[in-house]
């Protein structure tokens, strides 16, 4: 993996004081603290709007959450492509085939401490389902599904409880989506309606 943001000398000592400042100036609050494993997937979830990702960012400093995160190969492209790589973002080609899940388990392997964020709707855009990479990801490296989210109803953001796969998708899911019932993203007609 990638050196990010969260490995920089100087910049990850200085970055959660910065977070937090900038949170209580925008009015916002992290709930919850860093997951207690070292390696697990975490949603991101609702996903409705690219200020999620600069939300993201500050709770995961205040909280202390070194993370990276799925997003669109085109964000890590141009000239400001290596600043979102630097930002923790693992590249996804949403244009091929790739098998996205068993390349992520095998890094998940590879590695002692890793967070990986994963948005479940897999796009701002409005979806009319859940896609469950996440799920097979974490069940596949045998890590838990750590719970995040972005709330902008209530101007919080944090980290919710660990969910433990048990290969029973549909039982899981559903503990999962109920979690989200009452968390709204910053465009809620986006989001899934039980979401």
């Amino acid at each position: 993996m990638n050196t990010t943001i969260f490995y920089t000398p100087v910049i990850r000592h200085i970055m959660p004081f910065i977070s937090r400042i900038v949170l209580f100036c925008v009015g916002w609050k992290a709930k919850g603290k860093a997951p207690d494993v070292p390696k697990c997937v975490m949603i991101a979830a609702p996903h409705t709007s690219n200020w999620d990702f600069f939300y993201t960012l500050l709770i995961a400093f205040q909280l202390k959450i070194q993370v990276y995160a799925m997003g669109k190969k085109s964000l890590t492209t141009g000239p400001f492509g290596f600043i979102m790589k630097w930002l923790g973002i693992i590249p996804i080609d949403r244009s091929k085939s790739n098998n996205i899940v068993e390349l992520t388990i095998q890094q998940f392997n590879k590695c002692d401490k890793l967070i990986v964020i994963v948005p479940p709707s897999g796009t701002r855009n409005k979806v009319a389902y859940w896609k469950t990479g996440f799920y097979h990801i974490a069940h596949g490296a045998g890590v838990p599904i750590s719970l995040g989210y972005i709330d902008y109803k209530r101007k919080t953001g944090g980290v919710g409880p660990l969910i433990y796969p048990t290969g029973n998708i549909d039982a899981d899911m559903k503990e999962i989506r109920k979690f989200y019932g009452d968390i709204k993203g910053k465009y809620p007609e986006k989001q899934i309606r039980d979401e």
